[in-house]
């Protein structure tokens, strides 16, 4: 997997006088069916989540309070995105390396995923993910 598959995806916007709307739709707004939310909230200053790649798992992550950035890494290139939109996730295949950080003070970061949690999906090890990636390449 390489991070030129994961993609900023903007969800349907409705507005009227009453404020804004936004909804997700399995296989629809994103490429899988859902089967866990979690989200994220109260991180303090200055610390981080994530850090750590799934096998098999696919994620949909949004900002949906302030703001917060979100590094993805492949094992050959990385790149950060920052979302501060409620209708702007970013997309994230299997063995893509994720870490969120600079979460502000109201930041709210909701995470859709393909599975239920299964700890036997994680590398937990940045090493041992690169392994892992430099394996199914030399394959």
């Amino acid at each position: 997997m390489s991070i030129k598959n994961c993609k900023l995806i903007d969800l349907p916007k409705h507005v009227d006088d009453r404020g804004l709307l936004s909804f997700i739709e399995s296989n629809q707004h994103i490429p899988f069916e859902i089967k866990r939310i979690f989200y994220l909230y109260d991180v303090p200053a200055q610390k981080s989540r994530g850090a750590h790649a799934h096998k098999t798992l696919q994620q949909f992550i949004l900002s949906l309070g302030d703001s917060l950035d979100v590094e993805i890494d492949d094992g050959r290139e990385k790149q950060r995105f920052h979302l501060n939109k409620p209708w702007k996730g970013l997309y994230i295949p299997p063995m893509i390396w994720t870490s969120v950080e600079n979460f502000q003070s109201k930041s709210i970061c909701m995470v859709l995923a393909s599975d239920s949690y299964q700890e036997s999906d994680y590398y937990r090890n940045y090493e041992n993910f690169l392994q892992a990636i430099n394996t199914t390449i030399s394959i």
